[in-house]
């Protein structure tokens, strides 16, 4: 085995040693396996040193590294005529260190706070947002600026424009105030973070307007439900055309819907009764009559009504934009 062994190292193969004796090369690699750790030399001797190891998690750790994949690292450093060690050393150290796992940064994101906002009656809480209506041709559209009362479901104020621009959001939202005769410090002004909403130009306005701004969180719709569910409302209705032939034709619906919208709609979120009605102050008369109708028809025939009088459902007292205790739903 011996002379073998002194053949493969003069020869430099291994197999043809084991051949000219007649020896398995498992018998041969058996023989002269790897040394064994012992009492005086307690580290295997191809084994890397604390100072290797340090070495090659200083290069993972690099800025330059530090989103790459071992493989990566290895053949990056070979096109620069350098060998560090082989791929899987580079895992068996991370692993040894708990780094085995997702190299590439994560994205840090701020922390946004979720809006909490009440409103217990018209003017104190708005929602407004920009929605797109398609043209006469494919790409082509018009924006639909719309301004909510989340109280009421009333809209206050709607625009139609061939742009979507900061000056025409100013405008519109200054308009919209001064016909409510909006006063310093009674509204809050909730939006989402489209470039319109965020617009320098709109916040200096409700700054000297006294509006309070208010913003969703970034990818959460459940952050604007009113707006979200007008528009809803707006696309499902029978009359919505797929496509406007002009600008003209998309006013001229808007004119027609809104008007529908705010003095015909029995709006379910509002007790069945229409947003002009609950924004204008007219919510406890029109269920009062109701509840006569209802009482008159329990007196006809109360037999009909088996289990207690009819009575008409009242008008919410508070409307809330993510109520802390998270208890009920938008309507």
């Amino acid at each position: 085995m011996s002379a073998a062994r002194e053949l493969s190292q003069a020869i430099g193969s291994t197999k043809e040693a084991c051949d000219a004796f007649n020896i398995p090369r498992a018998s041969f690699y058996r023989f002269f396996g790897p040394e064994k750790p012992t009492e005086e030399s307690p580290r295997p001797p191809l084994a890397l040193t604390e100072q290797e190891e340090q070495v090659i998690l200083d290069v993972l750790h690099s800025e330059r590294f530090q989103d790459l994949a071992p493989a990566e690292v290895y053949a990056t450093l070979l096109d620069d005529g350098e060998y560090l060690c082989s791929v899987r050393t580079m895992y068996r150290v991370l692993d040894k260190h708990q780094e085995v796992k997702e190299r590439r940064k994560h994205v840090s994101r701020s922390h946004y706070t979720k809006p909490e906002l009440l409103a217990t009656g018209p003017n104190q809480v708005w929602s407004w947002d920009i929605t797109k209506l398609k043209g006469p041709q494919k790409w082509t559209y018009y924006y639909l600026y719309v301004i909510l009362d989340i109280f009421s479901r009333y809209v206050p104020g709607w625009m139609i424009a061939d742009t979507e621009n900061a000056s025409l959001a100013e405008q519109f939202i200054a308009e919209t105030c001064d016909k409510q005769g909006i006063t310093g410090d009674q509204l809050i002004i909730h939006a989402d973070r489209g470039p319109s909403m965020k617009a320098k130009l709109v916040a200096e306005l409700m700054a000297d307007l006294g509006v309070t701004k208010s913003h969703s969180r970034p990818y959460n719709s459940n952050d604007n439900p009113y707006s979200e569910a007008q528009f809803k409302t707006l696309k499902y209705c029978p009359k919505f055309p797929e496509r406007f032939g002009c600008i003209q034709d998309s006013r001229s619906f808007g004119r027609d819907f809104f008007s529908w919208y705010n003095n015909e709609h029995k709006h379910i979120g509002i007790s069945l009764l229409t947003p002009a009605q609950v924004h204008h102050g007219q919510a406890a008369q029109v269920i009062a009559s109701r509840n006569q109708v209802l009482y008159e028809a329990y007196m006809r025939n109360p037999h009909r009504f088996k289990y207690r009088k009819p009575q008409h459902p009242q008008l919410q007292k508070e409307v809330w934009i993510n109520k802390p205790n998270n208890s009920g739903n938008v309507a």
